[in-house]
């Protein structure tokens, strides 16, 4: 979602860099790129004007122009800023009150609610929460059918509705049946518009009023930009929004919709979807989001996902293997792509790894989850004895492999050159795999014993 907007930034902060003395005269020019960058990636004007005029503040001061590294004191200074402008700190869900806890979830047609609601019922279940989700979205055909095949999906109990009832009257029926089934969370779908509209708040005040929620969460489509956040304040300037979840942020948005919403409407983003999978949301932190921009990356995040969605069970075989001495092989190289499918795919590891940005284009485009899939195809059509001893993969066996996986001899090659470098990463992070690898970037982290790592 950042890409354009990291980009700019980082050429800026690059020629800052080389500056060994910073005055007002530099810092207007770099200034002055810091704001066509954030036009460019549809930020609100206003929330521009505020940034800029925050950052200057700062940037002249005694803190920047007499510091012994100017330009990384300014990229400070802009970090900071930005984490100001996001919120400052994730804000988590508010479920202390008498169970059920009740979440109302409303926004426009087509921003992805009904999924969100799946997305966010998984999150809770895997916190221990015994979750129930229904839908008052009694309008849209399908809607009730799509919320209770995701509930089927994620594990979570699903209360019935039809399009014959009235949206009240299933969100009253709903709290009563999780009370006596001793439910934690009840999460409420509502109907959405293609606009913001009287019948539409007449409709979702009264539901807000029975339901009386902890947490009423608005959801909107990054990909409509600043406008995201006008109509969340539209929304808000007639019902209490607690937080946003903003979703498709792994399309090509531009990333305006994440600077503005918090500054607009005073409102923080709670939650962030990153693609189609149900897993894919996360819980939005400020300071990650303002280190990936930067190109710093976001370790903390992905070591988050190793622990989380990694087999634990896998991993510890994997590491008792390596610690006995045996050779990491291609059955094992299969597995360590699966768990990258199950992490989200190259593309979202990529994001968050350090440095990434000064990567250039054509190579960062060579490394897509397409290339994983080839692997995988390419190593299922191999025999059990050739994963195991990969070695034995010669010419005749290389043109049956190719064949099987439809792919060309090059592509062969290219996959047992990968797998050796590999294979020696294993060798000196042989402490679980792609664990024991996230622990040591941990370890590198920003602020953990190195301080601004810049």
């Amino acid at each position: 979602m950042f890409d354009g907007l990291s980009e700019r930034l980082s050429k800026t902060i690059k020629n800052l860099r080389g500056q060994g003395r910073l005055n007002e005269e530099n810092i207007q020019d770099a200034l002055r790129e810091v704001r066509m960058a954030l036009l460019e990636a549809d930020v609100a004007l206003e929330v521009v004007k505020a940034f800029i005029a925050k950052v200057k503040q700062r940037a002249i001061g005694v803190e920047v122009l007499q510091s012994l590294s100017p330009g990384q004191a300014f990229i400070k200074v802009v970090h900071d800023e930005l984490i100001t402008v996001m919120g400052k700190e994730n804000d988590t869900l508010q479920l202390n009150t008498t169970p059920p806890a009740v979440i109302l979830i409303a926004g426009l047609q087509g921003a992805g609610k009904t999924t969100s609601v799946a997305k966010l019922a998984l999150r809770l279940k895997q916190d221990k929460k015994n979750v129930l989700v229904v839908s008052a979205d009694v309008y849209r055909p399908a809607a009730i059918e799509q919320l209770q095949t995701l509930a089927k999906d994620v594990g979570v109990a699903f209360f019935p509705s039809s399009s014959s009832q009235k949206p009240v009257d299933i969100v009253t029926s709903a709290i009563k049946h999780a009370r006596t089934q001793f439910q934690d969370v009840v999460i409420v779908d509502t109907a959405g518009r293609l606009h913001i509209d009287h019948d539409m708040m007449a409709e979702i005040k009264q539901i807000h009023s029975v339901a009386n929620p902890v947490e009423t969460l608005f959801v909107v489509d990054s990909m409509t930009g600043q406008d995201a956040a006008n109509t969340a304040k539209a929304f808000h300037q007639e019902l209490p929004l607690t937080g946003v979840i903003l979703t498709k942020a792994d399309g090509d948005a531009r990333g305006g919709a994440a600077l503005s919403i918090r500054h607009i409407t005073g409102k923080p983003i709670k939650f962030i979807g990153v693609g189609e999978k149900i897993e894919a949301l996360e819980a939005f932190h400020p300071d990650r989001i303002a280190s990936r921009i930067l190109g710093m990356g976001d370790v903390l995040s992905l070591v988050e996902d190793v622990q989380n969605k990694l087999d634990n069970k896998k991993a510890e075989r994997l590491a008792r293997k390596l610690k006995k001495g045996k050779n990491f092989d291609l059955e094992d190289f299969r597995e360590q792509l699966l768990q990258m499918k199950k992490m989200g795919g190259m593309a979202s590891m990529m994001d968050k790894l350090p440095g990434i940005g000064d990567i250039p284009t054509n190579v960062k485009e060579q490394v897509n989850d397409k290339e994983l899939v080839k692997m995988e195809a390419i190593i299922n059509s191999m025999t059990p004895r050739e994963r195991h001893f990969p070695d034995l993969i010669k010419g005749s066996r290389k043109k049956r492999i190719a064949s099987g996986s439809g792919t060309q001899i090059q592509d062969i090659n290219r996959l047992l050159k990968q797998f050796k470098q590999m294979q020696k990463m294993m060798k000196k992070y042989s402490k679980g795999g792609m664990r024991g690898m996230m622990r040591s970037l941990k370890g590198r982290m920003p602020g953990q014993g190195g301080g601004f790592p810049l």
